[in-house]
């Protein structure tokens, strides 16, 4: 994955990721792979004025909510205006989100879902599948 974001920040594309998962977490991730904080949409998590109680998550993020990754997708299109958007994932609400994004590439490096295998219409193991695409 690391070589797979370099080589496509290198081509000028920028990379965001876009999770259900917990924004402190993901945006770990994200200074590991080069990738700007400001370019993470994750939950993030609330806790009580003493720091220490778990208050509940921000409903208020669009990744919060059914759909909300598709939201990001639509934000980031009038935003950058980008021409296409690519969502890679593992999952089924990764597969939803397209459209608004223009493909979808399903992942299953980690863990294989039967449903994202099945209805991707490219579908990937490891990454160096990707990194080949690009050399051609």
């Amino acid at each position: 994955l690391r070589e797979l974001v370099s080589r496509l920040h290198q081509r000028g594309v920028q990379v965001f990721l876009v999770s259900g998962g917990f924004q402190s977490i993901v945006e770990h991730v994200a200074l590991q792979l080069n990738i700007p904080t400001a370019n993470v949409f994750a939950n993030r998590l609330k806790f009580y004025f003493n720091g220490e109680k778990y208050a509940g998550f921000d409903e208020t993020q669009p990744t919060a909510e059914s759909g909300g990754k598709g939201k990001v997708i639509s934000h980031l299109k009038e935003q950058f205006h980008f021409k296409k958007v690519v969502m890679i994932g593992d999952g089924a609400t990764d597969m939803e989100a397209c459209p608004p994004g223009d493909c979808f590439i399903g992942f299953g490096g980690n863990v294989v879902r039967k449903q994202v295998k099945e209805k991707a219409k490219w579908y990937i193991t490891h990454f160096d599948e990707l990194l080949k695409e690009l050399e051609e």
